[in-house]
């Protein structure tokens, strides 16, 4: 148990990250990702000046006193200077200081960033944040014994013109720090205090392979030297605790101040990470290194090994067997446990069969747990986790013997053969659900083992819920009593309804439903007509024309009838009302005198007085009804344009110039 206490115990021996504070830093790992963004010092320049006009007033006029107009523009002069302090204080502190952080991420930053440069980038920042203050001391102070406004404004002038400058000459560091910010946040999160197996060799001997078979993680693989350029991590669960898998570039045999960039960042991991090194040899020299030279590396590099659990992985064994290895090439491969401090381990393996994988895994977690055990316990951390637990012992008490059920007994003492002989061992449900279908298909009787009143009520479907309510919150002892009461009350209910003679009322109901039906749609199509013919604004045209008078009456002087009425009932009817009440009135009229043609003595003369005005300049009636036409056609087109009348020329103008043309004011764009 203490062994287990111990090795997933968590870390305590983080120091600060970033500039003393330890606010920012978890318990695990640095959050480089949390760096904001370092803007260029001309767009600096730009945001530092942009705020202090809009935080600080604006109106100031020379009738003001002196002193209100030396704190005016000491204010600003002042808000300048602490916003810049604001901005590069920031900046000094989110960037991580070099000498306060992990050996591991120190030595990192020196090989991708240049330590000496990185320093004096932070020191020309606090430089010049040093600069910005002295001078806005200086010409605060010179702002106390001006004595005009105008000296007051070209002190300011000044003042922010030399803190302008000053920040301008730090555009270099400025964009040096954002791209270093870009690649920290671009930097896997490594917390180098954890469990951690490390995978190192030459290019292209299958580390990533490795590394994507026993973690998560999705490395590129890819058959060139190379492909992997920088760390890579990985995580993976084993003996309840979390472990972390680093992908390292791969190392070429030469001497350390020859290594590039590549290389060196995986060299920092092997010499800071206390870790399990996996370090891995190709034995079918697919990799086109062959074996001495892999083994002259590992040689070269053994010093980063030492007091680490050291496992050598001979990969690819799917195409090449170490039965066929030449008796130099295996004395290769011994010479690699000599002047080791600690036992060597040898672990076969292929990535692409993950033969002897999780082995080699299971092997490095386990070298690696015994270590830190081992380390925990004589740095002491172990006494202070035994004196924070607390073990129960002692004997049970006499007053409660332990309970040991009766197939436990018989089974210590020899019986259970016994029962199985008889024949009397009960089937397993494992058993049955075989015998049934299996896993998927078998449903276990829950209801089996049940104890009820009466057995046959096992199997009764039972509902939870009804109506939105829990039944078994309405279980009441007289319930079959009410239940009786229930359906007696039903089947009165069924009797009453069969004694009404309802379908006799339905069918009454649909016939009086049909008559108001035909009543209703009547009065809807008469409704319709009306509101038709109100929006009838002239006389209907009839689809097919009528018989001219002059055909009429020829018509009835051939059947041996008197024709001449026809035309001046015609001429009298477009001018007169032809309804039926005017008809009526006129036939009642007896005081009429009838002329030779049979009219009564009135129309005679209306139909006389029309024809004379129609016929006034015309030659013939013909050519006076033809004229009558085309104007009652022409009255028909302008009533139809909304015409006043033929002298009516106005032609309306839809876009007024004076709503339609300029500037659209303020309040003035309701009326379009």
């Amino acid at each position: 148990w203490l062994k287990r206490i111990l090795h997933s115990a968590q870390p305590r021996f983080f120091r600060p990250l970033f500039g003393g504070s330890g606010a920012r830093q978890t318990g695990a790992m640095y959050k480089f990702k949390e760096i904001q963004t370092i803007p260029p010092a001309k767009q600096l320049v730009d945001i530092v000046l942009s705020k202090t006009n809009r935080k600080t007033p604006t109106v100031v006029h020379p009738g003001f006193k002196i002193t209100r107009i030396r704190n005016f523009y000491m204010r600003k002069v002042k808000f300048c200077q602490t916003t810049y302090g604001e901005k590069f204080g920031k900046i000094l502190e989110d960037f991580p200081k070099i000498d306060d952080i992990h050996p591991f991420y120190a030595d990192l930053c020196n090989v991708l960033y240049d330590r000496d440069h990185y320093k004096l980038a932070l020191g020309q920042v606090n430089a010049t944040k040093k600069i910005v203050d002295s001078i806005a001391k200086d010409y605060v102070k010179m702002m106390k014994f001006a004595d005009s406004l105008y000296k007051c404004k070209m002190l300011k002038r000044a003042a922010l013109g030399r803190m302008c400058t000053s920040v301008k000459k730090l555009s270099g560091s400025l964009s040096y720090l954002e791209e270093v910010r870009q690649h920290l946040g671009r930097l896997p999160s490594i917390n180098p205090a954890t469990r951690t197996l490390i995978l190192t060799g030459y290019p292209n001997v299958g580390k990533s392979s490795f590394m994507n078979i026993v973690t998560q993680a999705n490395v590129d693989v890819q058959p060139y030297a190379f492909t992997t350029k920088s760390l890579f991590v990985g995580h993976l669960d084993y003996n309840y605790v979390r472990w972390q898998v680093i992908d390292t570039p791969g190392i070429l045999d030469h001497p350390l101040e020859d290594r590039n960039t590549i290389e060196m960042t995986a060299i920092t991991a092997l010499a800071h990470l206390p870790a399990a090194v996996l370090f891995f040899v190709d034995i079918s020299e697919m990799c086109g290194y062959p074996i001495p030279v892999q083994v002259a590396l590992f040689h070269s590099i053994k010093p980063l090994f030492r007091n680490r659990p050291l496992l050598i992985i001979l990969n690819k064994t799917d195409i090449r067997k170490m039965s066929e290895l030449s008796p130099e090439e295996r004395a290769l491969l011994d010479s690699m446990k000599e002047g080791a401090e600690e036992s060597v381990h040898f672990f076969e393996t292929s990535c692409a069969t993950r033969e002897g994988v999780d082995a080699a895994r299971n092997k490095g977690c386990d070298l690696l747990l015994g270590r830190r055990v081992e380390q925990k316990v004589k740095q002491g951390k172990a006494d202070s986790l035994r004196s924070r637990l607390h073990i129960a012992g002692g004997a049970p008490p006499a007053n409660r013997p332990p309970y040991i059920p009766e197939s436990v007994a018989r089974a210590k003492a020899g019986e259970a053969d016994a029962d199985m002989e008889d024949g009397k061992q009960e089937k397993l449900e494992r058993d049955r659900m075989e015998e049934l279908g299996g896993a998927g298909v078998y449903s276990v009787d829950l209801w089996k083992r049940a104890i009820l009143q009466d057995p046959s009520w096992k199997y009764d479907v039972v509902p939870e819920i009804m109506d939105g309510k829990n039944i078994y919150d309405f279980v009441d002892p007289d319930i079959d009593k009410k239940l009786a009461e229930l359906e007696r009350e039903e089947e009165l209910l069924m009797q009453e309804a069969a004694l009404r003679n309802d379908e006799g009322v339905l069918k009454e109901f649909s016939k009086t439903q049909h008559v108001l039906d035909e009543l209703h749609s009547r009065m809807r199509q008469r409704r319709l007509e009306r509101k038709l013919a109100k929006n009838r604004n002239h006389a209907p045209t009839m689809r097919k024309g009528r018989l001219k008078a002059e055909e009429v009456e020829e018509k009835l002087n051939k059947s041996g009838k008197d024709g001449s009425k026809v035309r001046a009932r015609s001429a009298s009817k477009k001018i007169r009302s032809s309804s039926l009440l005017g008809k009526r009135k006129r036939e009642a009229s007896g005081g009429a005198v009838e002329d030779a043609g049979g009219r009564t003595g009135s129309a005679a003369r209306a139909g006389s007085a029309r024809s004379m005005s129609r016929m006034k300049g015309m030659p013939s009636e013909e050519v006076a009804q033809s004229a009558e036409k085309q104007r009652r056609k022409k009255m028909r087109l302008h009533q139809k344009l909304g015409k006043r009348g033929e002298a009516d020329k106005h032609i309306p103008d839809w876009k007024p110039k004076h709503l339609f043309s300029g500037k659209r004011g303020i309040g003035k764009t309701d009326r379009r």
